[in-house]
């Protein structure tokens, strides 16, 4: 008998299985991929970070015409940096960066950003998803206008404080990412060093599901099989969102070599760093992250960074060069094993967690 997990964020957000497809930015999340979680009874995310406001149209329109089951769009908030002053060592880490794939030395002109946000927000208000969902800050007036338009809206915290100010923000629901997580930081203020914040997935889950219980709390970092979805449940999370589970299926866009190098990753292999966007994130360990942290070069302001590199990791990418390009994955790396298709994950991991409560249920007796 299979078993149904029909928790209040099922209810809330109108869908059958609690399991949120994570907001993988850098074109990952393919429309297929997005649809299948969502066919599947999950939350699939579109990810809107780094994509113009047409592909962004383009994509949810793809997603729609391969499901009418609910799903979210995923923006990265942020404030605009100042320019920063730009140290000897940064330039000359940088330069020999660029050397590597024959591309000609920075000449130190400062990146003009273009602020899409507020273009990529319009469309999700103009194409209304059933979720918008945010990171790396507070949704402000996105979220207002998201839930003026009748969307849900989700937040992610990797504090206490940070989930008491999305409450006060009335989400409907609150991610709480810990230390174990693949990709960047949501921390709002992560400063000009270190990892940001990284409390456990375990202890930052079993705090907010017991401090904040107005809102579903969704539980995201190292969570990669149903034994980890029922430890998710018993703490109090009412769901959880899962990224690298879902980076080496059949649907993801993943670069092949950054899939192989998933597939061949032990748990001990990723680390947090900021060499790729100046911003901490967690991924498996090449040699762009050491000579970063060999260079000792004071990393700049994200989204500064991730400019300056970006022009690297695409020729890396084309030259199948897994040593330049951005590896997110989490600590639950060592448990991606193969390709599978989107489907057969979402099965699997239900199959998982129904395995795992009959084994805790087989240790249970009366007195």
């Amino acid at each position: 008998m299979s078993m149904q997990l029909q928790t209040r964020f099922c209810d809330i957000f109108g869908i059958e299985k609690p399991i949120v497809l994570a907001g993988m930015a850098g074109n990952i999340n393919s429309a297929a991929l997005v649809a299948a979680v969502s066919e599947a009874g999950g939350l699939g995310t579109i990810a809107g970070a780094y994509v113009t406001p047409q592909a962004l149209r383009e994509r949810i329109r793809e997603v729609r015409a391969l499901t009418n089951r609910p799903f979210a769009v995923n923006l990265l908030l942020f404030e605009q940096p100042e320019q920063q002053e730009v140290t000897p060592a940064f330039r000359q880490w940088l330069n020999q960066q660029r050397e590597r794939f024959n591309l000609a030395p920075w000449t130190g002109d400062w990146p003009t950003l273009q602020d899409e946000i507020t273009d990529c927000f319009t469309v999700i208000l103009e194409e209304k998803p059933a979720v918008f969902s945010c990171a790396m800050g507070l949704p402000g007036k996105y979220g207002e206008s998201a839930k003026a338009a009748g969307m849900k809206v989700v937040g992610m915290a990797t504090t206490q404080a940070e989930a008491e100010q999305l409450v006060a923000q009335r989400v409907d629901a609150i991610v709480a990412q810990g230390g174990e997580a693949g990709g960047h930081r949501s921390t709002f203020d992560a400063g000009e060093d270190g990892p940001g914040e990284c409390i456990g997935t375990l202890p930052l889950v079993a705090q907010l599901a017991s401090t904040i219980q107005r809102v579903p709390v969704i539980a995201a970092g190292g969570i990669m099989n149903g034994q980890s979805i029922v430890a998710a449940l018993a703490l109090g999370a009412e769901a959880v969102q899962l990224g690298t589970r879902f980076l080496g299926c059949a649907e993801s866009t993943a670069n092949k070599v950054y899939k192989e190098r998933l597939f061949n990753a032990k748990e001990t292999d990723t680390a947090v760093t900021r060499a790729f966007s100046g911003r901490p994130a967690r991924g498996v360990v090449n040699h762009f992250m050491k000579e970063f942290d060999k260079s000792r070069a004071r990393s700049l302001a994200y989204p500064i960074q991730n400019e300056l590199t970006k022009e690297i990791r695409q020729a890396a990418g084309k030259a199948l060069d897994a040593d330049y390009i951005s590896l997110w994955a989490g600590q639950g790396v060592g448990m991606l094993q193969k390709e599978e298709k989107a489907a057969d994950i979402m099965n699997a991991l239900l199959e998982e967690a129904q395995q795992s409560f009959s084994r805790l249920q087989s240790w249970v007796h009366e007195k």
